[in-house]
């Protein structure tokens, strides 16, 4: 095969960076060891939402590089959410100053550059940093996330899954990590000793065990992190009043101490996202791009529910119009299920000083596109502030790769200063909403106040009773129908006659004039969440345009109830 000169090089890039609609840019192509700013490297802003991995060793600028993706998304209107790990992103708040290095670089890449500040909001969990405190409910979050922050294994999780059932099942709402700890408590109690063997497939043992680790959680102070008001996600598609996109960053101090915390909720987030976003279908701009730093900790033990939640979501969440770029050091920190779904790449320098790391690099240049570089020798050669780049084109081909030395930030590329940080919080609109923690009548109380659950035909406040024209074991065996069938996975419900089959609760007719405009799909409803925990609660509300996000629900076992 003859070699191609710089010039053929050179058009090939050219020719597939050459795109129709609004793009990203990204910086201008380095061939045979020279910026040509005349070959434009970019990302189409439509393909945003087909998902994306940054990668790259520590130290190669892949913080820098998301900080000027955010600030272009912002440009075109779209809002963004990243996480700040370092502290280093605050500085978006803050206009960038020139200087000598730094105009040298940007007319070498033919960057029109002006030093901007943008709009961003501040957020933190629970209120661990600065910014407004994020919160959610443990009803919310469900059972396989906590799960996850808990490290518990299968079985543990799967009678997490029951314990939760149970307190839909008697109208217990699980708000805090007392919620759950009194409900356990009741559970393990003499006074929850048929309540414990009415549910089947929960031994003392393995609630103690629950118990324990979940005692453990709020020794390491993380009942913060959990209450009301619930962060409502819908705070992240907000756009500023001269239409730019807001950049909501989550500042992360003690994400060393917390990292399955840290990415637990950033799942979390996604999920309810999910839950409430309407189908959207291809879209000239994505709705949301969502960056996932430190992607290896979403991955790192994760139980095969878990994972497959994350690949679920990451399948089905573009069709919302949301993109995620995954941000981490090698392409196998991410399995490979997810990968394949990632259509946009930005690959830093990597190295390759253990056998480990090499293998590494093979892996992660198997995964390109043929090309005219020589991809080994250039990602171990790359500088900082340069990257391997190939993206979707508004076509869903694959761009040519092409060796990119990227743009400058036009924010400061560091933490803006912390009077700056505490006078935009304290004017944000969201802290009055969310600034201040609340602690309603919740399982805890009742549970204390009374000593025993309320029975099962007790109402709660806003929740209807479990209505008679409704069988649960049919409610049971159609949900089993709909995991093994449109979900494609193996049911966790168990048989009729079976030792785990949960006794029918006792059935108290609801009147018609007191049903609310779901009539009988709200006490379907109801009875789904009685039959499935708080997981699959809404499923029966649409079975229309809206199944995919109903189902998704059951996917991650979270739940769509909240107390705003």
């Amino acid at each position: 095969m003859a070699k191609k000169t710089t010039a053929e090089k050179l058009a090939t890039i050219q020719q597939g960076y050459t795109l129709d609609g609004p793009t990203i840019e990204l910086g201008a192509a380095i061939v045979d060891g020279e910026v040509h700013k005349e070959a434009q490297v970019r990302l189409p802003l439509s393909m945003m939402n087909r998902h994306g991995l940054v990668a790259g060793a520590t130290g190669t600028g892949k913080t820098v590089t998301l900080h000027m993706m955010a600030e272009q998304l912002s440009t075109a209107g779209v809002p963004v959410f990243l996480a700040d790990i370092k502290g280093d992103l605050s500085g978006l708040a803050t206009a960038a100053t020139a200087s000598e290095k730094l105009t040298a670089r940007t007319a070498s890449l033919g960057q029109e550059w002006v030093g901007k500040a943008f709009p961003v909001e501040f957020l933190s969990l629970g209120g661990d940093g600065n910014g407004v405190p994020v919160r959610a409910t443990i009803t919310s979050f469900g059972p396989i996330l906590l799960s996850r922050i808990m490290e518990l294994n299968d079985t543990q999780e799967s009678s997490l899954q029951l314990i939760f059932h149970f307190a839909d099942q008697k109208k217990l709402e699980l708000i805090d990590l007392k919620d759950l700890r009194a409900v356990i408590q009741f559970l393990t109690s003499d006074e929850g000793k048929a309540e414990l063997e009415d549910l089947g497939g929960l031994s003392k043992a393995t609630a103690g065990v629950i118990l324990r680790e979940l005692v453990n959680l709020e020794a390491q102070g993380m009942e913060k992190f959990f209450g009301e008001p619930e962060f409502d996600t819908a705070e992240l598609l907000r756009t500023a009043p001269d239409g730019r996109g807001v950049i909501s960053c989550l500042e992360l101090p003690t994400l060393q101490t917390k990292p399955m915390l840290f990415s637990t909720f950033l799942m979390w987030l996604l999920a309810d996202l999910f839950e409430d976003l309407p189908e959207a279908g291809d879209l000239d701009k994505p709705k949301l791009v969502f960056f996932l730093d430190e992607a290896h900790l979403l991955f790192s033990d994760a139980s095969k529910a878990f994972l497959e939640a994350i690949t679920t979501t990451v399948r089905l969440i573009r069709s919302k119009g949301v993109g995620i770029f995954f941000v981490t050091q090698t392409p196998k920190d991410v399995p490979a299920a997810v990968l394949g779904q990632l259509a946009n790449r930005v690959q830093h320098a990597l190295r390759a000083f253990t056998p480990e790391d090499a293998k590494a690099l093979k892996a992660t240049v198997s995964t390109f596109p043929v090309s005219d570089y020589d991809l080994e020798e250039t990602l171990t050669s790359a500088g900082i502030g340069e990257a391997v780049i190939t993206v979707m084109n508004e076509k869903g081909a694959p761009t040519p790769v092409a060796l990119t030395k990227l743009r400058a930030p036009e924010s400061v590329m560091g933490p803006s200063t912390d009077e700056l940080i505490r006078s935009t919080i304290a004017a944000s609109p969201l802290l009055p909403k969310y600034g201040t923690a609340v602690d309603n009548i919740s399982a805890y109380e009742k549970l204390t106040d009374k000593g025993t659950a309320p029975s099962t035909g007790e109402a709660a406040p806003g929740r209807p009773p479990v209505p008679a024209s409704v069988d649960p074991q049919s409610v049971d065996a159609e949900a089993r129908r709909i995991e093994e069938e449109i979900l494609g996975r193996p049911s966790s419900r168990p048989l009729p006659g079976s030792e785990a089959w949960p006794p029918a609760p006792a059935p108290v007719q609801t009147p018609a004039s007191q049903q609310g405009g779901d009539g009988m799909m709200g006490d379907l409803a109801g009875v789904l969440g009685g039959a499935l925990g708080g997981g699959i609660k809404s499923m029966a509300r649409s079975f229309g345009t809206q199944l995919g996000r109903e189902l998704l629900r059951g996917v991650f076992g979270t739940s769509s109830r909240r107390r705003r």
